[in-house]
């Protein structure tokens, strides 16, 4: 047990009403009886040394991969990485390296045909390496990581330039963590990053860009099975680009950059001849500047759009993308689809959450109103959470969906009981305004809680024994469905279907998630 979860343990045994000198008598009981065996100190002492030791490292994985990655792509070249590692100790670890990779590649198969190492692929390969030394394996990862560390030089400039574009990421990625599941303050992230980097490190030229997602074509599928929607873009350009279409028989290279998975640079788009441009009322003539455009692609990648940038509104000679800005753009598509596919993660939770619900009003009246909350990182200094009043359902079917601020700790006491169901990541009860409250969180793969239930069940203490039963088996398939759904995005795991539904709707509908594990569980009680 944390802190947290041992005052919320304390606070469940001895109930609402306790006295205070009862209170006093039980602390003093459980310092007397409490008994810890120097085994157990022993081995809570190495647990402890253990998880900082691992946290340590992971600091010092990152540090070096930010080093190495010095125009915040997001990425870092295998085969690069392997010729300087092929190096160490006078090239004499060479067979070591060569099993190392293999493993790697058993680890993640697509590798071996894209060839780029995450923040976690990265440090999976160090780790592999380091295990085939004969050394002792956390000697050999410090002797790695100084080595490599040692490989590449960076001057104060580049380090400036690292630090400002990490920082425009970060922006993308808290955008993504506190918008409610909105995706309109990502995208305005995303264009500004770009627009920052273009007048700092770009020469201050001014750039057009644009987000389209993949889509199934069912407005003319004689023109191709799929189609590019554009659902985002530069102010400028929204009048000509902002929700158009692009379709396969179209002029354009977007669907070559989504085919082959990279991206495509046009330095003059006016010697190119398949170009499609949107703002028909230019000129020919003022149809100058470069183009770039880059898929988007999840953690699996699997390309889901494109990010398109041109200068087409610069008439400047030198207004063209340099090396440098392309992988920092790369670094922003790598951004914008964490961003994205943590609100799709969020938006499939509290689909599955909804469809829960909807599941057990009929199965427990007594059950008045459930308000769905998310939890998000806070904005303030202190560093605390915020929780999100995203959706409330009620018996009677009506629901809510709010777009009401965030709650914080300090500015709501008597929804005390959200923020201790979230530390503990236990269920809390209490009674609020005389209806009886039952507080139950939705964890994460770590066992954090990233969304609470609040339970609303009247004035009574607690329901029948039934619709009890009925609440925990619903409680118990919810959490099964909000794993699975989390684990989709992670990266290096394929999702698993079960019903020929999961397969059409892929995970469009996240609620049949929940009717999947429901559906198991009936099958293994027969």
């Amino acid at each position: 047990l944390n802190l947290p979860q041992f005052v919320q343990l304390m606070e469940t045994f001895v109930g609402e009403n306790i006295s205070l000198p009862t209170v006093k008598r039980l602390i003093a009981f459980i310092k007397e009886e409490y008994k810890q065996t120097e085994e157990e100190k022993t081995e809570q002492l190495e647990k402890v040394r253990c998880a900082s030791r691992l946290a340590q490292r992971q600091l010092l994985l990152e540090a070096l991969f930010e080093k190495w990655d010095n125009n915040a792509s997001g990425f870092l070249d295998l085969e690069e990485v392997d010729a300087v590692l092929s190096t160490f100790k006078e090239g004499m670890e060479k067979e070591a390296l060569r099993k190392a990779k293999n493993q790697l590649y058993t680890h993640y198969p697509q590798l071996s045909r894209v060839g780029k190492l995450s923040p976690k692929t990265f440090q999976t390969f160090l780790e592999l390496v380091a295990s085939e030394f004969t050394d002792n394996e956390d000697e050999a990862l410090d002797n790695l990581v100084e080595f490599l560390s040692t490989s590449v030089g960076r001057s104060d400039m580049e380090r400036l330039q690292s630090l400002d574009r990490r920082k425009w990421l970060h922006n993308i990625q808290q955008a993504a963590e506190t918008s409610g599941a909105s995706m309109e303050p990502v995208y305005k992230a995303v264009f500004e990053a770009l627009s920052q980097d273009a007048e700092a490190r770009g020469d201050n030229k001014k750039i057009s860009s644009y987000i389209a997602l993949l889509e199934e074509n069912q407005l003319s599928p004689e023109r191709g099975q799929i189609l590019l929607h554009y659902v985002a873009c530069t102010a400028d350009d929204a009048p000509y680009v902002l929700n158009q279409i692009l379709y396969k028989d179209m002029k354009g290279i977007s669907f070559a950059a989504v085919e082959e998975g990279k991206p495509i640079h046009v330095p003059r788009v006016q010697l190119h001849g398949n170009i499609h441009f949107w703002n028909s009322d230019r000129p020919v003539e003022e149809r100058k500047g470069s183009l770039l455009v880059l898929p988007l692609q999840d953690a699996h990648w699997r390309t889901f759009g494109i990010l398109g940038l041109d200068t087409l509104w610069d008439q400047s000679e030198k207004a063209v993308f340099m090396s440098h800005e392309i992988s920092f753009y790369q670094g922003v598509s790598h951004a914008f689809s964490k961003a994205y596919h943590h609100i799709c993660t969020l938006e499939n939770v509290l689909q599955m959450a909804v469809t829960a619900l909807d599941w057990l009003y009929p199965r427990a009246p007594n059950i008045h109103a459930v308000t769905v909350y998310l939890v998000e990182p806070g904005k303030d200094k202190t560093g605390d959470y915020a929780l999100r009043q995203v959706v409330t359902t009620h018996n009677t079917g009506q629901k809510e969906i709010h777009s009401s601020p965030v709650l914080l700790r300090k500015e709501n006491l008597l929804r005390d009981y959200l923020f201790k169901c979230t530390d503990s990541s236990e269920v809390t009860c209490t009674s609020l305004c005389g209806d009886h409250h039952i507080a139950v969180p939705l964890r994460d793969l770590s066992g954090q809680a990233l969304g609470i239930f609040d339970i609303s069940i009247g004035q009574h203490q607690k329901l029948p024994p039934h619709e009890q039963k009925d609440l925990q088996k619903m409680l118990k398939m919810a959490q099964a469905a909000c794993w699975e759904i989390v684990k989709m995005s992670t990266e290096g795991t394929e999702p698993t279907y079960v019903l020929e539904a999961e397969h059409l709707a892929n995970l469009k509908n996240a609620g049949i998630l929940f009717h999947r594990f429901m559906l198991q569980d009936l099958r293994e009680c027969i």
